[in-house]
């Protein structure tokens, strides 16, 4: 036999060409360390966060950022493609129902209850080697990371969380003592995983309509009925509303629940997994409708208060729901800024198009708007559980707001990036796809765009007046934000009056009901720019903050002229800051906030 030949120049220029034009399709973020990247997100956890949590937490979000855009989003993309499988009897026929989930997922599950225990770093000591519960604001910031790759498994992470948030403020204490060890437990092979069951067809967002019945038979508590949309289906433990036998119709006769998946003996509890859902997105993670054939469960709390301690888990679940959307809008602008900057049309970058360039603004400024919101909401959280009750009145109306918007805000968003990447981005194998898929359940769980309006409106702002909490909040950070140009800060000021005014007037008239989601959106649109004037401002801050606010101003606070030119000077000058790699300061943007 001959050795092979080398080959020559002339035979390589004759060689089949193999990469057959791969390399004009733009990179996707595949690979990037997440937290690394995002600038807005390094500078603000330093604001706040304590000094000496940030420096010891630090290490734990520059190694999550990198697993989201790295293992984590891998396993993520395997898992999307390798949705759960219900199986409903064993070989002996016996309805001994479980789930099957991909091996992608267990170990997604692996990092997320294991490694860095999601489920207990804010009840516990321990996460993360911190020998306190970590603050709302790093729990939130990890979620934030960890969600840019993975959406689905974030539910059972954030419901488990929730429900022993419950367990701990409204349970027995021979009930803590039986579930919280469980629940609590940094071994992923022991520890029980919670959920929780509210969804039945006569009862979405009209809880007061559910019809599970709970008899209490022998000092045991039986439930009978069926929960129609329950996601983390296998839980170990879930939460739910039934109303025991003989109580009153309504929302005042609804009772809350722990149901075991197992009995003490080891043994099934008497309710099915009758099918598993086939969803647009979040198909990674099993959700299905459950039949309680009177299932043993034990009642939480007070039994004429079920729906009001229930609330508690829906209203931290929305919060969650908020910090979701605000990372998949994250994980949509990178996208959408990678592709901008590799990609080439017409001979050009298509980074360097106007027209694109307006495009990458429209999803931006609402990302960097619900990342300021959520860390705010955060750190009210954190100042409500040490006492404040200014912050516990704050983090009433902000919650709603969060949930409200930024769910709403991530749909377009995520369009609006997978039309960046073009045909590309509407095929399985890019992210994209399933950044649209998923982003459209946020406006679905935890209650409707329209409930969280109402909720808003007729309740933070009509009944709790937590509103006027949030507008003193906010003067004083404008009063504080003294690099900020005062004629800036005065239109702030006129754009917050304006919108409190018509927020109050919406609640104080039913007949403008229909107007709740118009106040609603306008009171995240002002909070948002003053939140993003006020850390502009702050010292060693990355002053680009301050031009997002102004366009919030100019754009979703301003009257408009749809037949007129909507781009000014000060636009395509702010375009070119934005757009830059480089820190900026306060005196490169002031005089583009007072012209």
């Amino acid at each position: 036999m001959h050795a092979p030949q080398s080959q020559t120049s002339s035979d390589k220029a004759q060689a089949p060409d193999f990469d057959r034009g791969a390399h004009h399709i733009a990179p996707d973020c595949a690979g990037q360390n997440f937290y690394a990247r995002d600038r807005g997100l390094r500078d603000l956890l330093q604001m706040y966060l304590e000094p000496d949590d940030f420096r010891r937490l630090e290490p734990h979000f520059d190694r999550l950022g990198a697993l989201a855009g790295g293992r984590l989003d891998e396993l993520a993309r395997a898992a999307d493609r390798h949705p759960p499988v219900l199986n409903a009897r064993d070989r002996f026929g016996r309805d001994e129902d479980w789930i099957d989930y991909h091996s992608s997922y267990r170990e997604m599950e692996n990092i997320a209850f294991g490694d860095f225990q999601f489920h207990a770093m804010s009840h516990r000591a321990g996460a993360l080697g911190m020998e306190r519960p970590l603050p709302a604001v790093a729990k939130y910031a990890l979620q934030y990371l960890f969600v840019q790759a993975e959406f689905g498994l974030m539910c059972p992470i954030s419901v488990t969380d929730t429900s022993i948030h419950l367990i701990r403020k409204f349970a027995s204490a021979e009930l803590k003592d039986y579930l919280l060890p469980k629940m609590l437990s940094g071994d992923v092979a022991a520890m029980w995983k919670g959920t929780q069951f509210m969804t039945e067809r006569a009862g979405g967002s009209d809880v007061g309509a559910i019809e599970t019945v709970a008899r209490c038979e022998d000092g045991v508590w039986r439930l009978s009925g069926d929960k129609w949309f329950c996601s983390h289906a296998d839980a170990d433990v879930a939460l739910l509303l039934a109303r025991p036998e003989g109580a009153a119709a309504g929302t005042r006769g609804l009772a809350l629940f722990a149901l075991p998946r197992r009995l003490k003996d080891g043994s099934r509890n008497a309710y099915r997994i009758v099918r598993l859902k086939d969803k647009l997105g979040t198909r990674s993670m099993a959700s299905g409708e459950i039949r309680l054939e009177g299932a043993v469960a034990y009642l939480v709390g007070e039994a004429d208060r079920g729906l009001k301690q229930m609330m508690e888990q829906v209203n931290l679940s929305r919060l969650s729901h908020g910090v979701r959307a605000a990372a998949m809008m994250r994980r949509c602008v990178n996208e959408a800024l990678v592709c901008a900057h590799t990609r080439t049309a017409f001979g050009r970058t298509i980074i360097d198009y106007p027209l694109l360039r307006r495009q990458l603004l429209k999803i931006t400024v609402p990302t960097e708007q619900a990342l300021s919101m959520f860390l705010f909401a955060a750190s009210s959280m954190d100042r409500a559980n040490a006492g404040a009750k200014e912050a516990e009145s704050c983090l009433r109306i902000l919650t709603p707001l969060l949930k409200f918007r930024a769910c709403r805000d991530n749909i377009p968003v995520a369009t609006g990036a997978m039309e960046v990447r073009g045909g590309n981005g509407y095929i399985e194998e890019w992210v994209n796809a399933r950044l649209v898929r998923d982003a459209h359940i946020g406006v679905l769980w935890e209650g409707t765009s329209n409930i969280n309006a109402l909720d808003i409106i007729t309740r933070a702002v009509g009944k709790s007046r937590a509103h006027r909490t949030l507008e003193a909040a906010l003067a004083n950070l404008l009063d504080a934000a003294t690099p900020i140009p005062p004629s800036f800060r005065d239109r702030l000021r006129l754009a917050l009056g304006r919108t409190l005014a018509f927020a109050e007037r919406v609640a104080a008239k039913p007949a403008l009901e229909e107007t709740a989601r118009q106040a609603a959106s306008a009171l995240y649109h002002v909070t948002s720019a003053i939140l993003m004037t006020s850390e502009a401002a702050r010292p060693k801050a990355d002053a680009r903050r301050a031009l997002y606010a102004r366009f919030v101003l100019e754009h979703r606070l301003s009257a408009q002229d749809p037949l007129a030119p909507a781009t000014g000077e000060w636009e395509r000058q702010a375009a070119e800051i934005l757009f830059s790699q480089r820190e900026v300061s306060i005196g490169e943007v002031v005089g583009l906030l007072s012209d």
